[in-house]
């Protein structure tokens, strides 16, 4: 799996985990700014460590068996990649 897949991988789990966060702290009355900020931090964290492990558990040869989304397990299944 290439950079692009991984560079891919990151900026979508940092979007939702940005969303999540930003709403949940928009639900809790705190200010706009207060919220982004919180939203920006938390999600380049939560992608980091979840990227991270990713690429160290496919480099170790596990793949996750919910997700389907690397190459290796798109071949097995018979999907098409993106």
């Amino acid at each position: 799996m290439g950079s692009l897949f991984w560079i891919r991988r990151y900026l979508t789990v940092f979007v939702f985990a940005f969303l999540v966060i930003a709403v949940a702290q928009l639900l809790k009355g705190h200010t706009n700014r207060y919220a982004v900020v919180q939203g920006l931090i938390w999600a380049a964290v939560s992608a980091s460590i979840f990227t991270g492990s990713r690429i160290w558990q496919s480099r170790r040869g596990r793949h996750c068996a919910l997700c389907r989304d690397t190459p290796e397990m798109l071949q097995k299944s018979g999907a098409k990649p993106d």
